[in-house]
């Protein structure tokens, strides 16, 4: 079936009135209530002169014949009413990072062009301060969150929004060509607008729930038939959702009739809220971001005195989680197995690997979907099982149309190879002759020391195995010797003292020795996103500050 996402909440929601669909401090909003809510957004969003969009046939692939809604806000039940809401009145909604400071919140915003802003009170200053410099002015929806910040000038109330308008089905005419647009992190130069079709980002990622939770979304008939039968899957995203795997797993939840735990705690990683939270609505299946959001939860869990035996799946996606971290989830909860997959913005989901208690799967070795493949370093070639020399990681099929606005962009990521259109991103991999894919690294994270390609994952990788390591990035510096050197950034758990030689003596048991660290540079904390993505800028800020 070619999903449109507003059309099949929709029908499961008609079919499971009742059920919690999502759950969010003293919130408990049914499927029923779900429906009423989005009803009423999209209705308020069609009186604000949302427009009817351009058929999708008359644009390029780097365009958008609909109106954008930019939703700044923190996890909550607003965030996800707006995002179905906006999708059933045909505009786009679009993720925004919270933690972006003035410049970079008004390049995302003349980037993007919103027609509408959904945000929550506690960003009205930074917003405030950019309106002015923004291309087009935009209608303002303000979520109250209890920080003391007044409503902006011409602002309305999300709350006294809602109240106000019909919950009626509005008369729009959903479409699978409507567009899903994700933001990328901008780890790779500027944020940038991903486009997909709602049907293809369904395929190639939202859908996956769908086999979870049995709902039989072949088509909406089937949808609506099977729900009341799905099973209730309680599911717990605890990155923010403006991350694309947690938004991933909350929409796709949806659709899938499943119910959507939120912690209390949403400003920041609390492990002992996330626990009692996963307790208390006695969650199955969490998702995280690689070691960042692992190691807080096992340090809490090993404490004692949480119950979470209702945890059946661990899910890992935007980082991969170290064996040395899936065996320490695996061994604090034996009845679930791990799941890291891997993906990006612009690929949904590529490649997983499981792991159970006793069988931890191998370092950054992924098992490929059917749509995934390694094209050769020239991008001219889809190389064999067993080609020896690193190639690029990429997917064919269901894949985006394009980024926002940008044709050059759009042209370097989106090739043609072999006669097949395909995306690129920009992931280094290998493909084994057992036909598993072994992920090197982003390639704007090599460092090129003494004529030799150095992928900072892999080395990170094999740093981190260290027990007494709590976090490392790996960066590369000017070096007179050899170009650019490579050195980590550690961060060592609390009252441990490690030498220099004892990180590199284990870091090389995986890498060879051309690979190792010329320098380690020892910090407090290592600093990442909200999402738990690594900051490499700020990581070269800190070896250039030791060099100097």
């Amino acid at each position: 079936m070619s999903h449109n996402h507003a059309l099949l909440l929709d029908v499961v929601a008609k079919a499971v009135p009742d059920r919690e669909a999502i759950v969010f401090r003293d919130r408990r909003v049914t499927y029923g209530q779900l429906r009423d809510r989005t009803h009423r957004f999209a209705n308020a969003l069609l009186e604000m002169g949302i427009r009817t969009p351009a058929p999708r046939s008359s644009l390029a692939n780097w365009e958008s014949g609909q109106d954008h809604v930019a939703v700044y806000l923190y996890n909550g039940n607003e965030y996800l009413e707006a995002t179905c809401g906006a999708n059933l009145a045909r505009a786009v909604p679009f993720n925004v990072n919270y933690r972006y400071v003035e410049h970079e919140l008004a390049y995302l915003l003349n980037d993007a062009t919103p027609a509408v802003i959904v945000y929550h009170e506690a960003f009205a200053p930074t917003l405030a301060a950019v309106l002015r410099g923004l291309t087009r002015t935009p209608t303002l929806v303000q979520v109250a969150d209890g920080s003391g910040h007044d409503l902006l000038a011409a602002a309305v109330d999300y709350q006294k929004l809602l109240a106000a308008a019909s919950p009626e089905p509005p008369r729009t005419e959903p479409s699978p060509d409507d567009l899903y647009m994700l933001y990328t992190g901008g780890t790779t130069g500027m944020p940038k607008g991903t486009l997909w079709r709602q049907a293809d980002i369904y395929d190639a990622a939202i859908g996956a729930f769908a086999l979870t939770t049995g709902i039989d979304s072949s088509s909406l008939e089937a949808a609506a038939a099977s729900a009341p039968a799905a099973t209730a899957l309680r599911t717990m995203p605890i990155p923010p959702l403006m991350h694309g795997a947690a938004g991933w797993a909350a929409v796709g939840g949806l659709l899938a009739g499943a119910t959507i735990v939120i912690q209390d705690e949403v400003t920041r990683l609390d492990p002992v809220d996330v626990l009692r939270t996963i307790q208390r609505e006695q969650v199955q299946t969490v998702l995280m971001v690689g070691d960042a959001f692992a190691r807080p939860l096992c340090d809490e869990l090993e404490k004692g005195g949480y119950d979470v035996s209702t945890v059946t799946v661990l899910v890992s996606g935007g980082a991969t989680l170290s064996p040395a971290m899936k065996e320490r989830l695996l061994a604090l909860m034996p009845q679930a197995f791990v799941l890291d997959a891997g993906g990006a913005s612009e690929t949904g989901t590529q490649m997983a690997s499981f792991s159970t208690p006793g069988q931890t799967a191998a370092l950054a070795v992924f098992t490929p979907t059917e749509s995934t493949c390694v094209v050769d370093d020239l991008r001219q070639h889809i190389v064999e099982p067993g080609h020896e020399e690193p190639g690029w990681l990429a997917r064919h099929g269901t894949i985006p149309l394009g980024y926002l606005g940008d044709e050059r962009k759009t042209a370097a990521t989106f090739p043609v190879v072999e006669g097949t259109r395909m995306v690129i991103p920009g992931d280094r991999a290998r493909l084994r002759s057992d036909g598993l894919i072994e992920l090197l690294g982003r390639e704007s994270m090599t460092i090129n020391s003494g004529g030799e390609k150095i992928f900072a994952e892999e080395v990170e990788q094999a740093i981190v195995r260290h027990p007494g390591v709590d976090d490392v990035l790996v960066v590369g510096r000017p070096s007179e010797k050899w170009g650019s050197e490579v050195v980590a950034v550690v961060q060592l758990h609390d009252g441990v003292t490690v030498e220099d030689e004892e990180l590199l003596a284990i870091a090389s048991e995986q890498v060879a020795r051309y690979k190792l660290p010329k320098a380690i540079v020892r910090v407090a904390a290592v600093q990442r996103s909200p999402s738990g993505k690594a900051d490499y800028a700020w990581a070269k800020r800190q070896v250039i500050s030791d060099q100097g």
